[in-house]
């Protein structure tokens, strides 16, 4: 691995060094200079509505012009609608309760001490992310409120409409009183400035990636900033012998085709042998009629136009209108195929028998387990959060959907009154 330049190196930890001393004054912000700040930051970005999409425009040219695959020329595509979107996912943030200084637990112990666990901010939070530039607009708002600084780096595909988008971030940041640097865009667009940025120990608290299975593995491999491993989303939709078959079909193909592109977006199919005679024309029939092409196990491949299946079909995220398919004995084998392919995001079962909902629960070592219900479930908005920085599929300090609480630490407070131990 080639070391980073000097010169870059240390333009990255000077901005790493900048984000920490903004760090400490965001840390003292109140609720009312934070709201205020992410109130400004949403009006500024339909302000700069022109320039944002502009800058866009030129990352889209640039992909369409390289042969970039259309799923992510479409997470790379800001729209009006789109933007407002950004700009109203702000709003929300600025509506949520403020999870700093919130008491976790506390009381007074038996000497008489007042013991209190609170929320704390990280303090400085690296974002490292491909294509999507509304995660730009998400992230600051969402380490805004937390009460952490934020250093982005997006991937070079979206440079200009990240540029221009935290340029006006920055601007409405400062306009509201809070320090510029609480949101930066990191220097650089090669690998090197993420090198430097996975290092940066000391300068930045946490790192979050977001994007495929190899960026995650390169920054959970690489970096000594500890990480929150946001999950590549492998999701299983397993459909039991005791399924309301209707239900099923309308679950299978909302988590597969409302939105092909997405972690929470279902990439394989999985059903009881019992019902495969009757459910999988059913649903090789649906999928197909809405474009969807099936990778199946020979049963499902003995249908018209089902491409069949090998091993690595079943580990695929596919992020595309593709989908893996397999007839499993009985509700034990849906679990070990889970177990061996999942990769431990979202997994979902359909059935009407309650014991076999709460076996496929207990058994399924997933971030999120549903029953009766489309993968696509699995978002902060869809649960309630009000926002989300990401989907942790690991199990230290956060796991599943990350909302404000999860952008946080804690720390004790010990009042005493001239004790002594």
């Amino acid at each position: 691995m080639n070391s980073p330049t000097t010169a870059l190196s240390d333009e990255v930890l000077t901005s790493a060094a900048r984000a920490r001393e903004a760090s400490h004054e965001l840390a003292l912000a109140t609720r009312q200079v934070k709201d205020a700040a992410l109130l400004a930051m949403a009006d500024a970005l339909l302000a700069a509505h022109d320039d944002v999409l502009l800058a866009n425009a030129e990352d889209v040219a640039r992909a369409e012009a390289g042969d970039v695959p259309a799923n992510i020329v479409d997470r790379l595509r800001l729209t009006d609608d789109r933007l407002a979107a950004m700009a109203q996912g702000l709003r929300d943030v600025a509506a949520l309760p403020d999870p700093v200084g919130e008491v976790v637990r506390g009381g007074t112990l038996a000497n008489g001490l007042e013991l209190r666990q609170v929320r704390v901010p990280f303090g400085v939070v690296g974002m490292i992310y491909e294509a999507r530039p509304n995660v730009t607009a998400d992230a600051a708002g969402i380490c805004l409120k937390s009460g952490n600084a934020v250093l982005l780096r997006g991937s070079s595909s979206a440079r200009s409409s990240n540029t221009a988008i935290v340029a006006v971030l920055r601007e409405a940041a400062a306009a509201a009183g809070l320090p510029a640097d609480v949101v930066q865009l990191v220097p650089g667009d090669s690998h090197e400035s993420v090198q430097v940025l996975m290092r940066a120990r000391g300068l930045v608290d946490v790192l979050i990636p977001r994007g495929g299975a190899g960026l995650i593995r390169s920054v959970v491999e690489q970096s000594t900033v500890p990480v929150i491993e946001t999950g590549v989303g492998n999701c299983h939709v397993y459909v039991d012998r005791a399924a309301d078959q209707d239900k099923a079909l309308a679950i299978v193909l909302n988590a597969k085709t409302h939105r092909t592109s997405v972690c929470n977006a279902a990439e394989s199919l999985l059903v009881h042998a019992e019902i495969a005679d009757t459910f999988v024309p059913r649903v090789v029939a649906a999928l197909q009629e809405a474009g969807v092409c099936v990778h199946g196990d020979p049963v499902f491949a003995a249908q018209p136009g089902v491409v069949a299946a090998d091993e690595e079909d079943f580990d695929r995220e596919y992020l595309s209108l593709d989908i893996s398919a397999a007839v499993v004995a009985d509700l034990d084998a849906a679990v070990r195929h889970i177990r061996r392919h999942s990769s431990q995001h979202t997994d979902a079962i359909v059935t009407e028998d309650q014991t076999a909902a709460r076996r496929f629960v207990a058994a399924v070592d997933s971030a999120a387990v549903l029953v009766n219900a489309s993968t696509r479930f699995t978002d902060g908005g869809e649960f309630g959060f009000g926002a989300e920085i990401g989907i942790s599929t690991q199990k230290l300090h956060a796991r599943g959907p990350m909302g404000l609480p999860e952008m946080t630490s804690t720390k004790y407070v010990v009042t005493g009154d001239g004790h002594v131990r």
